[in-house]
């Protein structure tokens, strides 16, 4: 590039200026013989810069008064900026030789490459997870730090990454969402709605390769084949148990921080999990949609209906590793296993006592608070367990389901 100066006459104020012509790129430096409104300066900072990456040059610019005389009007700063980034568009110098794709960056290309070698070279210290980019490496430090520095625009609530941010904003936005073709939930993207819709069609593509057992959806076949192999990536980072899924760490972190961030509408209570939220408040509306298919009686959970039933049916699908005993259910396979090991996992917060079980737990801690969550339906007087609920009740309702069997012999005689 060089410079090729204008002829003007001697007797006009305007000082002499220079005109541009292009020619070889190099690195050059406009400089007006007197101080003037536009300088081109290659060492000093100015207002609008445009980097170019493939030569490595940085031209400044700003806006230049039309001349008495005509003369053209140059581009603005933005003008510039967007014609240089419509060249480098349509000039997509760097090609993937993997798959063919194109990029305007080199940079850009480097990243992609690394899907096809599978280098991640960005490594968390903390828990030593790898990233393809540095970007994602530091999105993801803040689960550790529990920084959350993405804002909702339209509500309080915060994110962690950039993209939980974005997906969550287009909740506010119903235009952007998957409504279902079946019911009227929305998504706000096509992959949940997709597998929310096998719901509706009983559709489950993905088969556990292990026990056979279908799934409508390839994250929750891949948490379930961690059953088998006793694989739990996710570890706790205060008392280093692990679990085989990520939601199931964070609920257990917040038996450490103590945060309950789901609160009841009813009665106020907390809870640390949405799940256990949603349990509890069908003790206020009454709601028993699960009905047993062999008795009357309703549920609201449908976990509790399918253990239930194994009552009529005798299924029992959990059988202890040391003693060949089973069990109709998980958590009592558990309690079980805890006799021959001798482990008491679940201590008390306000004594020494500790237990087999959570249940256990809950039943001894309401001794210390006082707590009597179970209150009769037919006066005001409250228990502290279920059980004792239950044959108070039968004062009201005159039922006695217990009969003696010598009573009974006696009088057939």
């Amino acid at each position: 590039m060089m410079f090729v100066k204008e002829e003007r006459e001697e007797d006009m104020d305007e000082p002499e200026t220079w005109k541009i012509k292009q020619e070889e790129p190099e690195n050059w430096i406009t400089k007006h013989e007197e101080p003037e409104n536009w300088i081109i300066k290659h060492e000093e900072p100015e207002n609008c810069r445009i980097k170019q990456e493939e030569q490595g040059e940085m031209i400044k610019e700003e806006m230049h008064e039309e001349s008495s005389q005509g003369g053209e009007k140059p581009l603005s700063c933005s003008q510039t900026k967007q014609k240089d980034l419509k060249n480098r568009k349509a000039n997509k110098s760097f090609t993937c030789t993997q798959c063919g794709k194109s990029f305007t960056r080199k940079t850009s290309l480097k990243h992609h490459i690394r899907i096809h070698t599978g280098e991640k070279p960005f490594t968390c210290d903390q828990c030593g997870k790898s990233f393809t980019q540095s970007a994602n490496l530091k999105d993801h430090m803040n689960i550790h730090t529990g920084e959350k520095p993405y804002n909702c625009s339209h509500c309080d609530k915060r994110f962690s990454h950039s993209g939980g941010l974005n997906r969550h904003e287009r909740i506010h936005n119903e235009e952007n969402m998957y409504k279902c073709s079946h019911c009227d939930k929305r998504f706000s993207r096509s992959a949940h709605l997709k597998t929310h819709e096998r719901i509706h069609t009983g559709e489950k593509p993905f088969e556990c390769q292990h026990c056979k057992k279908r799934f409508s959806d390839s994250a929750a076949l891949k948490t379930h084949e961690r059953i088998h192999t006793g694989e739990k990536p996710y570890i706790c980072l205060h008392c280093n148990k692990g679990f085989n899924n990520s939601r199931d760490l964070k609920i257990h972190e917040r038996t450490h921080t103590g945060e309950k961030p789901y609160k009841c509408s009813h009665c106020n209570k907390r809870f640390v999990d949405s799940r256990n939220l949603k349990n509890h408040e069908k003790i206020h509306t009454g709601d028993k949609k699960y009905k047993c298919s062999h008795c009357d009686k309703r549920f609201r959970l449908a976990t509790h209906m399918k253990r239930h039933e194994r009552i009529h049916t005798g299924e029992k699908p959990y059988e202890c590793s040391l003693c060949d005993k089973r069990f109709g259910d998980l958590g009592g396979l558990k309690t079980h296993e805890g006799i021959h090991t001798g482990v008491k996992p679940y201590k008390c917060s306000h004594c020494d006592k500790r237990f087999f079980d959570s249940g256990s737990l809950k039943r001894h801690e309401r001794i210390h608070t006082g707590e009597k969550k179970y209150k009769c339906s037919h006066c005001d007087k409250r228990f502290n367990r279920s059980t004792n609920l239950k044959t108070h009740e039968r004062i009201h309702t005159r039922e006695k389901p217990h009969e003696c069997s010598h009573s009974h012999a006696s009088n057939l005689k």
